[in-house]
């Protein structure tokens, strides 16, 4: 028998574990047909930096999963991956040149696309290290990237399929603009703070020399791009002045005062300036009313010609120009402090600018239709907890047509070619024969597009022959946080539905946001953070699952406690106490872990193997509900309560006395119950 240490030192009870599993290919699937498939494809996260706790806690709970399904005989795949994380990865990179003095425009696309792989690479090892640290057993034969040649080729279907379909387009549109990063950004990749500001209340003179109207704004520098000033349809304080022309100020351009429905009455002066190249809701107006769109601002976020003297100012120094220049001239009325709600990107941080581009775009009604019937029927998806499908489905009912297209070099490059000599638009799989007279795309397409096709795609997805497509299809279970409810489950059952007619997995298991000590996001700007590998190397890889596993309910956030991951390194070492006990109690000859002779037990025994028995129901009955804590408490109180003070104090007797064959016995029942407890572990 092996000699245990008398405490339990996790770094050297882990050391080469890995590695050994690996060398067995214990990971990979049975292989059995006969048995049940189970399946779960891991969120692949992206390639921008280490994992954090939120990853270790989706994987902790994919990995027991897998484990208790593999041990009941499921034919089990649980499948690694990693995601390219475009806007993300390329500001990082980005960041990276900037302090080496160098700038991706002038290295040229296909350089600094290179040195994005060196980044993936190099992040991808790290990642993967993790992985091992937490002992997830992942079937590396299987692993994807979002940008290998197969995901590639599953995105260019699903894009020209769409296209053909009519479901994705080409238009201008409002969409939020990241200034920094020079890029479209969708509705959900923009942040709202609460930033000060100010109305600022500005006379627009009538043309006819009769007074002004007094407009209010959050923006005066886009009133270079004012086409129209509106009114609410019937306000009476308004009805004379209607179809009048007043003058820009500063431009001396007319520009019509108009009714329409967009406006209330009841806020500020109840009227408002129009600009359709830089607000959504007057785009709308501007369609309604035949406006011309004007757009003031170029790319990075500098006023452009439309602005006449501020042209080439950044926006923000504008403003304050133009305020001065607007008091100067006495159309300031006066200016009123506020705090309101600002989109900012949530990759730069930069303040969002909403302006008119040229985009692609999913027309999004169509699929969210689908996704809420789906939800009707009994091959929904199930959300853990249920509260969760309420916010899939409102989502779905107010969904926004989808802008895919991104200013980006690392992504999947757009299956879009235009004629250089007619303007033709070419959408396919394949580039177009005569290649010279066509000009593909510049833009690649938003992450989350081929994220959304990751349950089915990672398979061998579009060959629908595929063994493991076939075979693990759909997925069992997703388990992610539910603040990407909208982000990515969303998207992967819509696109799921749609492309093989079946959900992408059957459940989704959603748990919290993980929170500093005081109940704080964790986030690099609070300095807050926890790596989880420290958390390893402190207490060990099962001290960690533990805390992750039991620390709160489902869709619960929780808290991260030194406290409480010193407690799962005590309990642990209980365990290892109570195998050195047990090792140190058997004879050299011992036979393996088997099931005792029933017939023999005394009362201590029945009431011992009666309360194993038990344990074992509740814990798989908890598992298959997904209530890990709830589990963990069942098998904190059989292992420390019923078998470490109870069970194994009463042995002792026999153990130390005459009679071999008590002995025996109780080494038997001994070693069966701690074989079963590390099985439960």
């Amino acid at each position: 028998m092996t000699d245990l240490a008398p405490k339990y030192d996790p770094n050297e009870v882990e050391k080469g574990r890995y590695r050994e599993w690996l060398d067995e290919d214990l990971f990979k699937p049975s292989g059995d047909k006969k048995a049940h498939p189970y399946s779960i494809v891991i969120p692949p996260p992206n390639v921008t930096g280490k994992l954090h706790l939120g990853h270790a806690w989706d994987t902790a709970i994919q990995d027991t999963l897998i484990r208790f399904k593999r041990m009941q005989g499921y034919d089990t795949l649980y499948l690694p991956g990693m995601d390219h994380a475009g806007i993300a990865t390329q500001a990082k990179v980005e960041a990276k040149l900037r302090k080496q003095g160098k700038d991706r425009h002038q290295m040229g696309r296909e350089a600094f696309v290179k040195q994005v792989w060196e980044w993936k690479d190099e992040y991808a090892n790290i990642i993967k290290g993790q992985w091992a640290k937490m002992g997830l057993s992942l079937d590396y034969s299987r692993e994807r990237f979002t940008l290998d040649k197969g995901l590639s080729k599953a995105v260019k279907k699903v894009f020209v399929q769409l296209y053909n379909e009519g479901l994705i387009y080409r238009g201008e549109y409002i969409i939020n603009w990241d200034p920094e990063l020079q890029t479209a950004l969708s509705d959900i990749e923009v942040i709202h703070k609460d930033d000060k500001g100010a109305f600022y209340h500005i006379k627009y003179p009538f043309a006819d020399g009769s007074g002004y109207v007094e407009i209010a704004t959050t923006r005066p520098e886009t009133m270079f791009g004012d086409t129209a000033v509106a009114v609410a349809p019937g306000d009476e304080r308004y009805k004379d002045i209607v179809g009048k022309e007043l003058i820009l100020p500063l431009v001396g351009r007319h520009i019509p005062i108009i009714e329409d429905q967009h406006v209330d009455p009841e806020f500020g002066t109840g009227l408002v300036k129009i600009t359709p190249a830089h607000d959504p809701n007057d785009f709308q107006v501007g369609n309604r009313h035949n406006l011309e769109r004007i757009n003031v601002m170029n790319d990075d976020g500098t006023m452009n010609e439309e602005a006449g003297k501020y042209a080439g100012m950044d926006r923000f120094e504008a403003r304050k120009a133009l305020v001065e220049d607007l008091e100067k001239e006495d159309y300031l009325i006066k200016v009123e402090p506020i705090v309101h709600s600002v989109g900012h990107s949530e990759r730069s941080g930069v303040q969002v600018e909403p302006r008119l581009s040229k985009q692609w775009f999913v027309k999004m009604k169509p699929l969210a239709e689908q996704v809420l019937k789906n939800q009707k029927t009994d091959g929904k998806v199930n959300f853990v907890p249920e509260r969760f499908e309420q916010t899939l489905n409102h989502w779905m009912e107010d969904v926004h047509d989808w802008v895919i297209s991104r200013q980006l070099w690392w992504g999947h490059r757009i299956p879009a070619w235009y004629n250089k000599k007619t303007g033709e638009t070419y959408v396919g799989e394949e580039a177009p024969k005569d290649i010279k007279n066509w000009q593909q795309d510049p833009d690649v397409l938003d992450t989350w597009f081929s994220s959304a096709l990751w349950p089915f795609s990672t398979l061998g997805w579009p060959d629908t022959d595929s063994p493991d497509f076939k075979r693990y299809f759909p997925t069992n279970t997703l388990v992610t946080g539910y603040d990407i409810i909208f982000f990515w489950v969303s998207r992967m059952i819509f696109q799921g539905l749609h492309f093989t007619q079946k959900r992408p997995f059957n459940d989704v298991v959603l748990h919290g946001l993980m929170r500093d000590e005081q109940g704080r996001k964790m986030s690099k700007s609070l300095g807050n953070g926890v790596d989880p590998m420290d958390v390893v190397d402190k207490y060990g890889a099962d001290a960690l699952r533990w805390f992750l596993l039991n620390g709160t309910a489902p869709g619960q956030d929780t808290r991260y406690d030194p406290k409480k991951l010193a407690a799962a390194w005590n309990f642990i070492n209980k365990i290892w106490n109570a195998s050195r006990f047990v090792i140190m109690n058997l004879p050299a000859d011992a036979k393996p872990a088997h099931m005792p002779d029933v017939s023999k037990f005394d009362l201590a025994d029945s009431w011992i193997f009666d309360r194993l028995n038990h344990t074992v129901g509740e814990v798989t009955r908890l598992f298959d509900e997904y209530k890990f804590g709830e589990a963990g408490r069942e098998l904190y109180n059989f292992i420390w309560n019923d078998f470490c003070d109870w069970y194994i104090e009463i042995s002792k007797v026999a153990l130390n006395g005459d009679d071999e064959e008590l002995k025996t016995r109780k080494q038997e029942n001994l070693i069966w119950i701690l074989d079963q407890i590390l099985r439960l572990m």
